[in-house]
């Protein structure tokens, strides 16, 4: 027996073959399993390479700071103001988790290497993050969505650029 499945029905990724063809852009609100974080020193070069060249699109911005840019579901970037060479790491990487794993999974990394974790820190797009520096030098962000309060600061900034989140209602779609 194989542990193995056909797991395209829930990727965007199409069957390979001749005949296949791209998914639409994806335009959903959902909480993203895994995504890049870019720094640049040209937010707007940027921009304009990852949509004009790459095939990716604006789902949203807080103008000047970031730029959230996604092409298929699950292809998600966040392009940050700053320099790459200012940075240590230059790119990390987030993958998804539930707020009771982020404590063992920092207390694992530090039992392996005391000083590579930092967090967990509560962010303002309401997640706790844990950042861990691997022993190649990659940044990875364990990232833990937190219960989302409809009423809050938060909401009403996204309501503002026309994105209702998950959870409180509407058909989580970006509306532009």
């Amino acid at each position: 027996m194989s542990n193995h499945y056909d797991a395209f029905e829930f990727s965007p990724v199409p069957p390979p073959g001749p005949d296949a063809v791209p998914p639409e852009p994806f335009r959903g609100i959902y909480g993203m399993p895994a995504f890049l974080t870019i720094p640049t020193g040209d937010l707007a070069a940027s921009v304009d390479f990852w949509t004009r060249g790459l095939g990716f699109f604006e789902l949203f911005s807080i103008p000047g700071e970031l730029v959230h840019l996604r092409r298929w579901a699950f292809q998600d970037v966040l392009l940050v103001s700053g320099s790459p060479a200012e940075q240590t790491p230059a790119m990390s990487v987030s993958f998804a988790c539930v707020l009771n794993q982020l404590d063992a999974l920092a207390d694992a990394c530090r039992a392996l290497r005391p000083t590579s974790v930092d967090g967990p820190v509560d962010t303002p797009w309401t997640t706790r993050d844990v950042a861990v520096i691997t022993p190649e030098n990659v940044r990875v962000v364990l990232t833990a969505a937190k219960p989302f309060d409809p009423d809050s600061e938060e909401a009403r900034n996204l309501a503002a650029m026309g994105i209702t989140p998950p959870g409180v209602g509407g058909d989580n779609e970006v509306h532009a």
